[in-house]
């Protein structure tokens, strides 16, 4: 198991891995883009349960939540923000 810090580290190396924090790439990995996203994903997440009270497809679901949870420990990091204890908080 991965502790959030650990997970955080895993989706910076994919990011970096794609050149996304690069300066010149044509996904800027800002905290409004980022925020962005994470709305994005959420409406995706929504779509699951579009005049259902079940999801679509569990796996996809699945896919969905962790695009959310994703973003997120991405933006915290970007902004500094401990999530860990935020959600302790």
């Amino acid at each position: 198991a991965m502790d959030i810090k650990a997970l955080t580290d895993v989706i910076n190396r994919f990011v970096t891995d794609k050149g996304w924090y690069a300066a010149d790439s044509i996904f800027p990995q800002t905290p409004r883009n980022i925020a962005i996203s994470v709305a994005v994903e959420a409406a995706e997440l929504l779509e699951h349960f579009q005049f259902s009270d079940e999801p679509k497809d569990e796996a996809e679901l699945a896919g969905e939540l962790a695009d959310v949870a994703n973003y997120l420990l991405q933006l915290a990091w970007l902004l500094e923000i401990d999530l860990e204890q935020a959600i302790l908080d």
